[in-house]
């Protein structure tokens, strides 16, 4: 392992103040089947990852169900080389389902968990290195709680129904994010699935996305290191690109912009460069360093943050990993 010469909380800092810092930040993330669905264990295999790979931040990886189980949500851990769960029941069945939901109190049941699992890591790392949680947007959770099938049809069919869903979900976001900066917490990793040009029209994502977006990030303006991740491809980055966030990631390596592109279009960091399959899990450590200095080189090591544009898939060897971690070293 190598020697850190400085905090990554301090390289961080540097990094988003814009001033010189002494090497690339790095970061990967990857979710951990069947420990998250405990909030300590979640925790403790967190902890682990990040003890292995000393990264310049940790992002704290529940299932996607978190924030809507208490809705009575259920999935099953069927072996994802992802890591991530599948469905098993969906809430919103039929378009009046929108109007029976209720917001959650975020001090109970599953979302009180994550709370505790986020206040475990900052107690043992807000010192020395960034803390983010992952913070689903209100129009990726109604995905979750719909299937995204049903949920397109009901955006186009019923859209004022899934208008009401989206109000209570985005007011029990907005609860959940005033109790996570009481964790002390550095950030929220908020997660946008459906900024896509196949999914949603500029006019529509903007009707159910950006609207509910915008107040829920507002919540997370006493965060000084959040990461907005924008997912999929075709990505509408012209809509996001004015969000209240500090750093900037999508699938870079498949979908326009790339990172040199979007640095001047955003007044923020970028995060990317790997790509998650095709070198992360089928490459070997040669592969990630030369991916790894082709993203260096396209960014002038300005503004970035080297990693993939997305979770770390669980399968990826330990000496992929290990590469991107140490390729910024030297």
């Amino acid at each position: 392992m190598v020697k850190q010469s400085k905090t990554h909380r301090h390289r961080m800092e540097s990094l988003i103040g814009k001033q010189n810092i002494d090497r690339i930040p790095v970061a990967l993330w990857r979710h951990f089947p069947v420990d998250d669905q405990n909030p300590e264990a979640l925790a403790k295999a967190t902890s682990i990852f990040q003890d292995t790979f000393d990264f310049d931040l940790i992002k704290i990886t529940p299932s996607s169900s978190f924030q809507i189980k208490d809705w009575g949500s259920e999935d099953v851990w069927r072996g994802s080389p992802e890591g991530t769960r599948e469905y098993t029941q969906r809430v919103i069945q039929k378009p009046e389902d929108w109007l029976k939901i209720k917001a959650n109190h975020p001090n109970k049941g599953c979302l009180a968990g994550q709370l505790r699992c986020a206040s475990l890591l900052s107690k043992q790392y807000g010192s020395t290195t960034p803390v983010l949680q992952t913070v689903f947007s209100p129009l990726s959770q109604a995905k979750n709680l719909a299937g995204n099938d049903r949920l397109l049809t009901h955006i186009r069919q019923n859209p004022d129904f899934v208008l009401k869903g989206l109000e209570v979900i985005s007011e029990t976001t907005i609860r959940f994010i005033e109790e996570l900066v009481k964790t002390k917490i550095d950030g929220i990793f908020y997660a946008v699935q459906h900024a896509q040009f196949p999914l949603l029209t500029i006019g529509e994502f903007n009707r159910f996305g950006r609207t509910f977006d915008l107040p829920v990030l507002s919540v997370a303006k006493p965060f000084w290191c959040n990461l907005l991740h924008i997912h999929g491809e075709n990505i509408q980055f012209n809509q996001i690109q004015d969000y209240p966030a500090q750093i900037f990631n999508w699938h870079d390596q498949s979908t326009p912009p790339n990172l040199g592109q979007a640095l001047d279009l955003i007044d923020g960091i970028v995060c990317g460069g790997l790509k998650q399959w095709d070198t992360l899990v089928h490459g070997d450590p040669e592969k990630v360093r030369r991916e790894a200095h082709a993203a260096i080189e396209q960014t002038g090591g300005k503004r970035f943050i080297l990693g993939t544009g997305c979770v770390t898939p669980i399968t990826a060897p330990y000496g992929n990993i290990l590469a991107a971690r140490n390729v910024v070293e030297s």
